[in-house]
């Protein structure tokens, strides 16, 4: 069975609404998470803006219900528009079992259909030490960069901080997610590795994953026009 992990991101105040629409096609697994915009306080001044908190609603659907969920999610919430949030689908390659899939998509999965995964944008995923989401943005938006979302979080894995090229790793972390072109990704993670990977304070660390289905990028693709 085709599946997908379907994750928009969105202003706080509009979660509520996107996860009415995921009950309302019957998805039983939906996450949601908190975050916060990487817009510096340069950029907000000059366009008389409040920084916004982000909430990261996501799921996992088959391929029907995954285009169901992008279709309202734009007649409801605009997703397609640039600045009302960004919506993205990644192809999941496994699921650990039978009974994990019925449970996900509330059906018993029919064929072996995987899904194809030609895609023109990615879904960067960099982990850092907390308190540096200026220099890794700062890295990244003259690579092509057009923004990105951060969630706090926290290494299991860290006890007491360990040190990479004299450089402290910490317990305490964030992850900054940035949905890109593919045709930018190389250039994105290579600026992030050079100017705050691990060998910097940020011991930043970043991979990708494809994202077959965008909505609210616009902007991305009028540019190219």
């Amino acid at each position: 069975m085709e599946l997908y992990y379907v994750m928009t991101i969105l202003d706080r105040d509009q979660r509520d609404k996107q996860e009415k629409i995921y009950k309302s096609l019957g998805l039983n697994v939906a996450l949601t998470m908190m975050g916060r915009g990487t817009a510096t306080p340069h950029h907000l001044d000059m366009h008389g803006l409040s920084p916004t908190e982000k909430a990261i609603v996501a799921t996992v659907a088959d391929r029907q219900k995954t285009n169901e969920l992008f279709r309202q999610t734009m007649l409801k919430l605009n997703i397609d528009i640039p600045g009302y949030g960004i919506m993205a689908a990644i192809p999941i390659k496994s699921i650990g079992g039978i009974n994990t899939v019925a449970y996900l998509t509330g059906q018993e999965p029919q064929g072996s259909e995987k899904p194809d995964l030609k895609f023109d944008h990615e879904l960067i995923y960099v982990v850092l030490n907390e308190g540096h989401v200026d220099e890794v943005m700062a890295a990244a938006r003259p690579a092509g960069a057009m923004g990105g979302t951060v969630i706090k979080a926290k290494g299991s894995g860290v006890h007491p901080p360990v040190k990479f090229k004299k450089i402290s790793i910490t317990k305490e972390r964030e992850v900054i997610l940035i949905v890109a072109k593919s045709s930018n990704k190389a250039e994105i993670m290579r600026a992030i590795i050079e100017k705050a990977g691990m060998q910097t304070p940020a011991g930043a660390f970043c991979f990708s994953m494809p994202v077959t289905k965008v909505a609210g990028l616009r902007k991305l693709d009028d540019e190219e026009e």
